[in-house]
This record gives structure tokens, sequence and C-alpha cells, in this order.
């Protein structure tokens, strides 16, 4: 079992999920529903296009300052 990363966020009436390790994005009517929709649609990706595990992504973050205009 692998664990993937989901962002999620609201476009309009709708929520967008993606997972960016894959590239996968889906939709739904809530947060929960959108994660389902992501979950199913990575499976059936990685059925068609399995990753290796040693070149499978990793995630992290950075940290940026803003730029505050005068």
């Amino acid at each position: 079992m692998w664990t993937f990363t989901a962002v999620v966020y609201r476009e309009e009436e709708m929520y967008v999920a993606q997972c960016p390790e894959v590239g996968t994005v889906s939709q739904g009517k809530t947060p929960e529903e959108a994660v389902d929709n992501l979950k199913e649609a990575t499976e059936l990706y990685l059925e068609e296009f399995p990753l290796e595990e040693k070149k499978r992504p990793f995630i992290t973050t950075f940290e940026v300052v803003p730029v505050v205009k005068a």
C-alpha cells in the first residue's frame, strides 16, 4: 500500500482534488467526495501506468516571503 497526497480546493460549486505525485485530478460536491473520487481515479491510473518504487516522487514544502508593494 502506498500513501499519496491530496490537494483539495474549492472551484465555484465543486471541490477539486489533485494528487501531485501522480498527476491525477478529480472533483466532488464535498471535500470527502472529491478525495474519494481522486482515490478511484488514481487506482485506475496506476493499473495502466504503475509506478516503480525507486522512481516514486516525493512531496516537500518551502517558504516564500511575500512581497509588499508600496
